[in-house]
């Protein structure tokens, strides 16, 4: 058998090779992140064994630098094992006590760890959950810049109008939006025609603000130590069309999404309260639900689990969550407890028994947020759907 330690980097990879005997047999070499170099790394392998079932490749997870060099591995049936980076550097301070880390180091380290019958790699992502994890992300980053946008309003308003953030439910909302484009100054509504601000209002807020709200709005407006600058209200009418398109951008991903989540027949959108986008999340972050024997593995996967300190005869009664692993699973975790525990009386029982035992909120939400990995991590081994009790 040989075993193959590739350390990923942005433009080349770093490449160990030895046998089964732990013989190296191919000096340390490095193979550009292109064409030309995946071939060059193939024609090697090819070199030593035109049986690639007698090769193991292992590759530590470096986030999307790796998926050209993974995609490459798979086309051409190699063995693929990928380690956890925080179990590679533990490794190899286990190794040796000297202070050095080199990418030609780390290959080494990983092709040792590969041969090793106790190392703790795991099993690849399925393509169409590797799909499904480029959406989930790439909807978190559309969030992240529209809230950075709706934080800029906000901070726009108080320099603008900042006494109409109590006259609304809120300065973001789609009637608010709708009367800051039409009138970005506190000078444009005072002067607007009480009809139409009344039409805008009434129109974007399906009839529950009438006229009454637009004579309030228009006379705080009116008395408003708001700034009437222009250039004010330009940016404030261009950071609100900022948001409006990437929402645009959201809804559609959204449907993709949904068709992505319905392709996979997973059981988890059984449960009440997880929407197809919190699925899409759970899911890809998991991955193969194979890498984990058992749900406390899972569970340390989301940084679910509490720390824990002991020392002598001391052990520490305040264990904060150790928040390792993926802040993205562990998000929508969260979330998802919270709009479980709304819908099914188990855990909306449960969140109540934790409350009543003195837990804050927060931490009896995060509790829930266990139970329902436990649930979750079931219904992904058995394939069963969610039986509401």
């Amino acid at each position: 058998m040989i075993f193959v330690g590739i350390d990923v980097a942005k433009n080349k990879h770093d490449c160990y090779i030895f046998d089964s005997s732990e013989k190296m047999i191919e000096t340390k070499f490095s193979f550009l992140n292109s064409l030309e170099g995946f071939t060059t790394f193939k024609n090697i392998l090819s070199s030593y064994s035109d049986d690639f079932s007698n090769i193991k490749v292992g590759i530590e997870s470096t986030g999307h630098y790796s998926n050209n060099i993974i995609n490459f591995i798979r086309k051409n049936s190699l063995e693929l094992k990928i380690f956890n980076p925080l179990a590679v550097n533990l490794y190899r301070k286990a190794m040796t006590l000297r202070k050095t880390k080199t990418d030609k180091i780390d290959a080494q380290i990983i092709a040792q760890m590969l041969f090793s019958d106790d190392s703790n790699s795991y099993l690849p992502i399925d393509y169409n959950i590797n799909e499904l994890k480029s959406l989930a992300r790439h909807r978190y980053r559309l969030i992240g810049h529209r809230g950075k946008y709706k934080i800029s309003v906000t901070r726009i308003l108080d320099i603008a109008f900042p006494e109409l953030s109590g006259a609304v439910w809120s300065v973001h909302q789609k009637s608010s939006y709708a009367l800051l484009l039409e009138f970005p100054t506190v000078e444009d509504i005072s002067k607007a025609h009480l009809t139409k601000l009344t039409n805008i209002l009434s129109k974007n807020s399906k009839g529950h603000y009438t006229k009454e709200k637009a004579k309030e709005i228009k006379l705080l407006a009116t008395n408003s130590i708001g700034t009437c600058e222009w250039s004010v209200g330009f940016e404030l009418q261009q950071t609100i069309r900022l948001i409006q398109n990437i929402q645009y951008e959201i809804d559609l991903l959204d449907k993709k999404i949904k068709e992505a989540v319905i392709a996979t027949k997973t059981t988890l959108i059984t449960i009440p309260g997880i929407s197809y986008v919190l699925a899409s999340i759970i899911l890809s972050e998991i991955g193969n639900v194979k890498n984990f024997s058992n749900s406390g593995k899972l569970l340390a996967f989301a940084g679910l689990e509490p720390s824990t300190h002991q020392s002598g005869n001391y052990t520490a009664n305040m264990a904060r969550m150790v928040k390792r692993g993926s802040k993205y699973l562990r998000w929508a975790l969260l979330q998802a407890a919270r709009t479980v525990s709304m819908r099914v009386f188990v855990f909306k029982e449960y969140l109540s028994l934790k409350k009543s035992q003195g837990k804050h909120h927060l931490v009896a939400m995060s509790h829930t947020a266990k139970k329902l990995l436990r649930v979750i991590f079931h219904l992904l081994k058995t394939d069963e759907k969610f039986i509401c009790s």
